[in-house]
């Protein structure tokens, strides 16, 4: 992470976290809860499974799968994308380990 991290609190399915954050990060942060939000949403209505974990999981697939189609276009930057995984891979475990609200 590139500045000093201070923390945001998203909602991921009605859940809340505490996610630790630099400030010049913040507007990407909101656009991934707000990407898998949607995509945890949209998977919790096509398969009815009240288990938040599994469609945690079926999202994060679905996620990493559109990933993957887009860096087989010519034109993917892969490398800028592995950084901004790297980087929410490790706000996630920051996000796990920090106490809930």
């Amino acid at each position: 992470m590139n500045g000093i991290a201070g923390y945001v609190d998203i909602k991921l399915m009605g859940r809340e976290f505490r996610i630790a954050c630099p400030p010049e990060q913040k507007e990407e942060l909101f656009q991934a809860v707000a990407l898998l939000d949607g995509k945890m949403q949209e998977l919790l209505n096509k398969t009815r499974t009240a288990q938040v974990d599994k469609v945690a999981v079926m999202a994060a697939l679905n996620i990493a799968h559109d990933l993957i189609t887009l860096q087989k276009q010519p034109s993917f930057d892969s490398s800028g994308a592995k950084r901004r995984i790297e980087d929410m891979g490790a706000r996630l475990a920051v996000a796990l380990d920090a106490p809930a609200n």
